[in-house]
């Protein structure tokens, strides 16, 4: 699937904000600093698209990137890391009202850092999306920080950790050297061609 166009729509800071469209969306969550903004600039080939940061919780607000004029990419703020407790809550309540609420989420990406074993935050985070029947997939990303040996080892550990909840497809991506990102679109190709009958149907549904 090649990617023609990229728009940026919008960002917003409240789910009442969101804007109703009828386009599958696909989300990228996770913790802070993890590297979302980095992949999503990845895999649409465009280095400044997505505002990436060195500073953890630089992202607070929901953007919205509308991809070949069909379905968008969502980079959503990293939980785990506040620069400011106050904001806490309301990050919080932000990425979970769009996740667990929007009708239109396709996929959820959950990125996880190679360089560490999965952390308790990213298990409860797993725990809630199973909770509410949320498809997502695991991305391990910054893999080109780490021998072959130690990546094996923590992304097997990490594994071995998710399979306690659920069945799972996952990725490992280096922005570095552009790695992986060739499968994940590859895979939003196929959903958007499964679901595409799907989603006509859902949304001519008044309130569906």
């Amino acid at each position: 699937m090649k990617i023609f166009s990229v728009k940026f729509k919008r960002s917003t800071y409240n789910f009442n904000q969101l804007f109703i469209k009828k386009n599958p969306e696909y989300a990228f969550a996770g913790r802070s600093n993890v590297g979302k903004s980095s992949l999503i600039n990845c895999i649409i080939n465009r280095k400044k698209i997505a505002k990436v940061s060195s500073h953890p919780g630089s992202t607070k607000l929901i953007n919205h990137y509308l991809i070949n004029n069909k379905w968008y990419l969502i980079d959503l703020p990293g939980y785990g890391y506040f620069s400011e407790k106050k904001n806490k809550k309301k990050i919080q309540e932000l990425i979970e009202n769009y996740i667990f609420h929007r009708k239109n989420i396709n996929c959820l990406f959950l990125l996880i850092d190679c360089r560490f074993i999965i952390q308790k935050i990213d298990l409860d985070f797993i725990q809630k999306l199973n909770n509410k029947k949320i498809h997502f997939c695991i991305v391990f990303t910054k893999i080109d920080k780490l021998n072959c040996k130690t990546l094996d080892k923590n992304i097997f550990l990490s594994i071995k950790k998710i399979k306690t909840y659920k069945p799972f497809i996952w990725f490992k991506v280096s922005i570095k050297k552009k790695y992986g990102k060739n499968d994940i679109i590859q895979y939003i190709k196929k959903l958007n061609n499964e679901d595409k009958f799907f989603y006509k149907q859902k949304l001519i549904i008044p309130n569906s």
